[in-house]
């Protein structure tokens, strides 16, 4: 199936939809959340296999500190259990892992278990798996350009993409945006100058191998010119 098709470097994914899944089952908002961890598993793990090499998340932004507190609780909860646990099965799998956003308004337990399993794979060789937490892309340019001016840097774009907390990175193939919304949403604004979009009506929880092929596909029949022509 991958030698057929024009299969993409990175491809960044807008998580959502994981509370209106789980109230469609009566289900509360967290098992919502719960099951998007699962997603997020089955999407790595087909990314990987498929031959992508990068893969970026968008978790929890910078906006979704405005959600009810039972939810932060829940979502902060989770991102620990899922750094403690599912992630050292991906250092185990030989993939990289990286975080962008400000990491230090998170709990400190929160920061400390993401910080010890960031340095566990630091020497992996796999594929790349940076997820999105306490991130917004409005905030991480104002970032980057300050680390650009309190270092003396001319802000230009060649310093920029070294500023920017996916410095090294590829920027994304493709944004992929599920749940029937068709926005952004403050993400990876910098890196997004030239991706292609991919919107999905599904829920993110149930995303599987078969709909990261379906994306490939769709990005497999475009023709990207990067502003010039063909």
């Amino acid at each position: 199936m991958a030698e057929e098709l024009k299969i993409p470097t990175h491809i960044a994914f807008i998580m959502d939809g994981n509370g209106r899944w789980a109230k469609r089952r009566l289900m509360p908002r967290k098992y919502g959340h719960k099951m998007g961890v699962e997603a997020l598993k089955r999407v790595v793990a087909a990314c990987d296999e498929l031959g992508v090499k990068e893969v970026s998340f968008y978790a929890l932004s910078t906006e979704n500190w405005s959600r009810p507190q039972d939810e932060i609780d829940a979502l902060l909860a989770m991102i620990k259990k899922f750094a403690d646990e599912e992630m050292q099965d991906y250092v185990n799998k030989n993939y990289r892992i990286r975080f962008m956003g400000e990491l230090h308004r998170l709990p400190k337990e929160t920061m400390s278990a993401l910080e010890k399993v960031e340095s566990a794979a630091k020497g992996n060789t796999g594929i790349v798996v940076n997820i999105g937490l306490n991130y917004g892309g409005r905030d991480e340019i104002v970032r980057a350009a300050g680390k650009l001016a309190a270092a003396g840097k001319e802000i230009n774009i060649e310093n920029m993409n070294s500023a920017i907390d996916t410095a090294g990175m590829h920027d994304p193939d493709i944004i992929v945006r599920c749940a029937g919304e068709k926005r952004l949403s403050n993400f990876m604004l910098w890196q997004s100058a030239y991706s292609e979009f991919v919107f999905i009506d599904d829920f993110w929880p149930d995303f599987d191998k078969d709909t990261v092929i379906g994306i490939i596909r769709e990005f497999s029949g475009r023709e990207r010119r990067f502003g010039g022509l063909k």
